[in-house]
């Protein structure tokens, strides 16, 4: 399969400073987002709740980034493009300090929920720069670019930053993002280029009425079950290491070390193929990600490498098929991702209270097998002409 069938013109000085920009800001952003994860049992410890309790912090991000994302762009979108980068991200960087300095559980869930929302935001805005300062040829691998400093904050930046809350506290892991996060926001300021928002028109109702239309809906539930299948695996796949391939101890961290560099190869290859042909990418990229879960089973591969892979086609389609409707879609992706994810770990930990590890990667292969066919259905559809 040969995925350069035109040569794509090479993006100007400016458009890849301006990526790079927005690649550092979403793995700060990203990074936030997975911090607490490794350090619950410190946070509830010292906020005085318990494990489950402080889990609602990685939910309140969660929900604020699938239902505030969406509702923010909508609010901004008359706004010039760089002012709302800016604005996401400094009120970002007060929403992580606020944590720091706060002793109350509630004031943390609602800056986590605000974080949230705000990181939603600026996936949609930086998705909407990324595509307008290069070709439209490359606008996949743009959007790709901005997805991999999510995926390497997952795979990097979070276990860094736990490393660090075990030495210095979790709010001195809080202190050291808001820091990366000013950083960011001054790269930003001077290296992020002037776009205009939405005119009065565009922003109305006819946003809405393209956005959430029926074609677009349609692949927001692929990007759901691509989700939903993976992590009903990936999200117990160190249980299924250690008890089902028995790798254990150290080697369970170099397999997750060789999976980030792996998201950053994938992520590189989903935009290509993004460019090349979305509606098509979807489908084989469906197909690769049911079998990498049969293949789990067997042999301990990465699901979740081939679903990153897929994300920047989703994004690139239901970009396309939102026509004018494309500056509130930019931030629906991400909202089913989440839904995704959050169903797919909760469908995957029934499985295992009931059937054991394993069950949870046969769920992730029935859902990866049910989206293949919705792919399938979903590749006919067309943008729409404005």
């Amino acid at each position: 399969m040969d995925v350069q069938t035109q040569a794509v013109p090479a993006a100007p000085p400016s458009a890849r400073r301006t990526l790079s920009t927005l690649f550092a800001a979403n793995f700060v952003l990203g990074t936030a987002e997975t911090l607490v994860i490794g350090l619950l049992v410190v946070i509830s410890g010292d906020l005085g709740v318990s494990v489950p309790a402080a889990g609602g912090l990685v939910t309140a991000y969660a929900v604020g980034l699938a239902a505030g994302g969406p509702l923010l762009t909508m609010a901004t979108m008359r706004l010039d493009r760089r002012t709302v980068v800016r604005g996401s991200i400094a009120v970002f960087v007060v929403g992580n300090l606020l944590a720091v300095v706060t002793a109350d559980y509630l004031t943390f869930l609602v800056a986590r929920g605000i974080t949230g929302a705000l990181h939603g935001l600026f996936l949609a805005t930086a998705f909407t720069v990324a595509t307008a300062v290069v070709p439209r040829e490359a606008a996949g691998r743009a959007m790709a670019a901005i997805l991999l400093g999510n995926t390497l904050a997952g795979a990097f930046g979070a276990p860094l930053g736990t490393a660090l809350g075990q030495v210095a506290g979790w709010r001195g892991a809080f202190v050291a993002v808001a820091a990366l996060g000013a950083l960011v926001l001054a790269a930003c300021w001077f290296l992020v280029p002037s776009l205009p928002g939405a005119s009065a028109d565009d922003a109305g109702r006819g946003q809405l009425r393209n956005a959430f239309a029926p074609r677009v809906l349609a692949l927001l539930v692929v990007c759901f079950l691509v989700f939903a299948a993976s992590c009903a695996a990936w999200s117990y796949v160190v249980p299924f290491l250690e008890e089902v391939t028995g790798v254990s101890g150290a080697m369970v961290g170099v397999y997750l070390m060789i999976y980030g560099a792996a998201t950053a190869a994938g992520a590189y290859v989903g935009g290509r193929l993004a460019d090349w042909n979305a509606p098509r990418a979807l489908v084989l990229g469906l197909t690769g990600l049911t079998l990498s879960l049969v293949a789990l089973w067997f042999l301990g591969s990465s699901p979740a490498m081939v679903a990153l892979i897929l994300a920047p086609s989703l994004q690139h389609r239901v970009v396309g098929l939102a026509g004018p409707g494309a500056p509130l879609a930019q931030s629906l992706p991400a909202s089913a991702a989440n839904v995704g994810v959050a169903t797919g770990a909760a469908v995957g930990g029934l499985a295992i209270s009931g059937f054991g590890v394993p069950a949870a990667v046969a769920v992730g292969a029935l859902i990866g097998a049910v989206a293949i066919p919705v792919a399938m259905a979903t590749s006919r559809l067309k943008p729409v002409r404005e």
